[in-house]
């Protein structure tokens, strides 16, 4: 979340970035603003009464040795008069406190300089673009669905009858190619300095609510109410979130950290043709990594992880392009967001497989995740990254429709050794 004393001391600022987010701020900027001053007229006169009420409880002892029992007894009436008054300035000062910290996590990040204005996917900025798209023959342009069901390796059928629409069954090559992806994702993270975390697939409320999912897309997440917990959207939220009440040290900086989770989305309101095959799911496989850096280094960090994700799609041989998301298609939480696309040769369309994005000190902030400067030796807060490296499901789609022949479909040389098959026939 942003932080108070910032919107307390740029209230413009905040409204006027806000803007490019096509989010209003001004009503609860204002709101903020307004109980802010108030809570500081009741601490003021709070601490007004705690004075008088100091002074008067020195003056009583004097009175009384020297007989004054009338005055006395007129302090001590007034002293729990000021006990009073202090206990219910306490009580409006903390529901002030509840209220100001209510509208400030209703706050969206505020986007980077370099967010390219924009409502909608349609305004994304391409930033990078490499590989040749793929020309299928006629008779040889079957999108992935069919694919699957031709070669056996995928049942969407089956899945429906299991749990529901969103929710394949992989059977024998089609099983065997995710795993090798996973692993072939793990492996590259690795190699790279991460470190492989295997994390729960359920979080509880104060993690969903440190890296931002609560309350913004509560809607979105599945929620097991008897134990009040919710399957994962990402692996992002238990691994960012081992870092939730936690100060490490500056020299440890930058902590990288990569997981492999299946993911759970509800995806409510989407259909049509879009949803199609392993276009949209409710449930699939991710490896994500995930950063925690210093603020002077974080935009360097993020650099760093597209990096990452475009060497990984270039040894998938797969045509892909980077998109810098404009303020009106980015999320609650980002600050700067680059989305992967690869293109799907027999549905001619781009297919996003990866954000990657810098949260700043939003999600820090709600972690209350910290570093210690080593000059100061003060906590100050940190920066937090994570990206899909990379997202299965269209990942996938594309691959099977890219490299679909005559005789099969050809599996990319770097996955032959993790899959241990070089054609799906």
């Amino acid at each position: 979340m942003l932080n108070l004393r910032f919107i307390q001391e740029n209230p413009q600022v905040v409204i006027e970035k806000l803007k490019k987010k096509n989010f209003d701020a001004s009503s609860i900027v204002s709101q903020i603003t307004e109980l802010s001053a108030k809570k500081n007229e009741i601490q003021a006169k709070a601490d007004q009464y705690k004075s008088e009420m100091n002074k008067l409880s020195k003056e009583i002892g004097g009175l009384m040795r020297d007989g004054k029992i009338e005055e006395a007894n007129a302090a001590k009436a007034r002293t729990t008069e000021l006990k009073d008054s202090i206990k219910q300035l306490d009580d409006d000062f903390a529901q002030i406190d509840k209220d100001v910290f209510e509208l400030q996590v209703l706050l969206p990040n505020l986007p980077a300089d370099i967010v390219p204005e924009g409502r909608s996917a349609e305004d994304n900025l391409i930033v990078a673009r490499k590989g040749d798209i793929p020309e299928l023959a006629a008779n040889n342009k079957l999108p992935h669905w069919e694919l699957a069901k031709k070669y056996d390796i995928i049942d969407f059928e089956l899945g429906v009858k299991l749990t529901g629409a969103g929710f394949p069954v992989y059977k024998g090559k089609g099983s065997r190619l995710q795993r090798a992806l996973i692993n072939f994702f793990l492996d590259e993270a690795r190699e790279a300095g991460y470190l492989e975390i295997q994390p729960p697939l359920m979080v509880n409320e104060d993690s969903g609510f440190g890296t931002g999912q609560l309350p913004d897309k509560e809607g979105q997440m599945y929620h097991a109410t008897a134990d009040n917990l919710y399957l994962i959207p990402t692996a992002e939220v238990p691994v960012t979130n081992l870092y939730r009440d936690v100060i490490v040290d500056a020299r440890e900086l930058p902590i990288k950290n990569t997981a492999y989770s299946a993911c759970f989305r509800r995806e409510a309101g989407s259909y049509g043709k879009d949803v199609r095959g392993l276009n949209r799911l409710h449930q699939f496989d991710k490896v994500e990594i995930v950063q925690i850096a210093h603020p002077d280094n974080s935009y360097e960090i993020l650099d760093e992880m597209v990096a990452h994700v475009a060497s990984l799609v270039e040894k998938l041989e797969l045509p892909y392009r980077i998109l810098r998301l404009c303020g009106g298609d980015m999320s609650f939480t980002s600050a700067l967001t680059y989305d992967f696309e690869v293109y799907s040769a027999a549905q001619e369309k781009w297919l996003e497989v990866s954000s990657v994005s810098n949260f700043e000190s939003f999600q820090a902030n709600r972690l209350k995740l910290r570093y210690r400067d080593e000059a100061t030796k003060k906590p100050q807060i940190a920066h937090t990254l994570n990206g899909s490296a990379l997202a299965l499901p269209r990942i996938v789609a594309a691959l099977l429709e890219n490299n679909q022949t005559p005789e099969g479909i050809r599996i990319p040389n770097v996955l032959v050794p993790y899959c241990g098959f070089d054609l799906i026939n």
